[in-house]
């Protein structure tokens, strides 16, 4: 089991990677392909919108044939062969297509790893586990930063992604030859097993909008915003682009590790999920309302934004609790669809929000805009999580 582990980590550590790498290669892309900010967040959004549709999909793969082929076929044919497809982009779309493929290859690992969690360790320990793996896995953001900049410098940018398919692949193949899948389970006598029975559990619903907007705000910023706030705000070149992305890259790891033992040291997983997206929407409002202040404060915030966006495995755990072990894989995935079509449609709507802002103002207007567009649905996802039930058994 440790060893299946391991390799789905190493998946998620390249699925973190890609969702970030474009930050970094948005000077490069733009001189060699023509391909500016904002058709690079077309392409992270693409990335996102494949990953999110293939959520069902992949609950019922995992349900019914386990993570073992899951993750080690969608991860070969969709990651490895979306990293070849970006290594030969001619033009943006290129790296279109290429987003399109790595966010199907991508889809099916971190659910494989929480599957395995959900069915063979006990619920308490899901929280703490959910965020560990997230916390590793986000390894990928920090080599997605500066070592993902010094690399392109050495070698060039397309014999980087290369190299990445070679290492996807590799990946792929021992997730298919070490992973061992969980027992199945018999299917309850009279019960179906639907994406349907899971929206019709009471309760459920109050924790969507905030499913789907907790992880936007730092999954887009980091992923794509950043680099060109920073150069346009701050004059910041590729390296400092580097550091500072690394910086944020750190706090979304310490994040993911953080909400775990904070779920354990207050007994609840939604008051440690309302503290921490409460401390994420005033750094939004902060960088709003000043995205001109100086650099060590916009790293500063950059960073809180990442610690206090890395909700998502208390959100998952609080969902987790509604879940009947046969729609395990069902659920799990659902509410990993909620999130990533969540970050898919704020990455569709910065490119056109930012463009506006762009074109009525100066540039710090612009990102001011920009950091609204992305506060605006945290505080709408709290204020209905404040009505969801703490456990299934019980009212708020």
């Amino acid at each position: 089991m440790r060893l299946s582990i391991a390799f789905l980590v190493a998946g998620y550590v390249l699925s973190q990677f890609y969702r970030a790498c474009l930050a970094v290669l948005t000077p490069v892309l733009k001189t060699e392909l023509g391909a500016s900010a904002g058709d690079l967040a077309v392409s992270l959004g693409l990335w996102y919108v494949a990953f999110g549709l293939m959520q069902i999909p992949v609950g019922e793969a995992l349900d019914r044939i386990g993570p073992r082929r899951t993750v080690g076929i969608l991860l070969a044919l969709g990651g490895g062969g979306g990293a070849a497809a970006f290594a030969m982009a001619g033009g943006p779309w290129g790296i279109h297509l290429a987003m399109i493929l790595i966010g199907i290859g991508c889809s099916p690992v971190l659910m494989g790893s929480y599957y395995i969690f959900a069915r063979s360790f006990p619920p308490a320990a899901f929280g703490f586990l959910a965020g560990a793996v997230i916390g590793v896995g986000s390894l990928g953001n920090l080599a997605g930063a500066a070592p993902l900049a010094a690399t392109v410098e050495a070698i060039g940018w397309r014999a980087t992604l290369w190299a990445l398919t070679g290492i996807t692949l590799a990946v792929a193949a021992a997730v298919f030859v070490f992973t061992r899948d969980p027992e199945r389970l018999p299917q309850p006598t009279g019960k179906r097993g639907s994406v349907l029975d899971i929206l019709r559990l009471p309760g459920l619903w109050l924790l969507l909008p905030l499913t789907a907007a907790n992880y936007a705000a730092a999954a887009g910023i980091r992923g794509l915003w950043a680099g060109p706030y920073l150069t346009s705000v701050h004059g910041a070149d590729a390296v400092l682009i580097g550091n500072v992305t690394l910086v944020m890259g750190l706090a979304m790891i310490a994040g993911n590790f953080a909400y775990g033992p904070a779920d354990r040291l207050l007994g609840s997983h939604k008051r440690v999920v309302l503290a921490g997206n409460a401390v994420l929407a005033v750094a939004l409002a902060a960088l709003w309302l000043a995205p001109g202040v100086g650099l060590w404060t916009a790293t500063a915030m950059l960073a809180v934004v990442g610690f206090f966006g890395a909700s998502f495995p208390a959100i998952m755990a609080h969902g987790r609790a509604f879940f009947p072990p046969h729609l395990v894989g069902r659920g799990v995935t659902l509410l990993n669809m909620f999130s990533i079509t969540g970050v898919a449609l704020a990455q569709f709507g910065s490119r056109p929000v930012y463009e506006y802002a762009a074109a009525e103002g100066s540039p710090q207007a612009a990102y001011a805009t920009l950091f609204l567009f992305f506060l605006v649905p945290v505080v709408i996802g709290l204020c209905f999580y404040l009505f969801t039930r703490d456990k299934p058994d019980q009212t708020s």
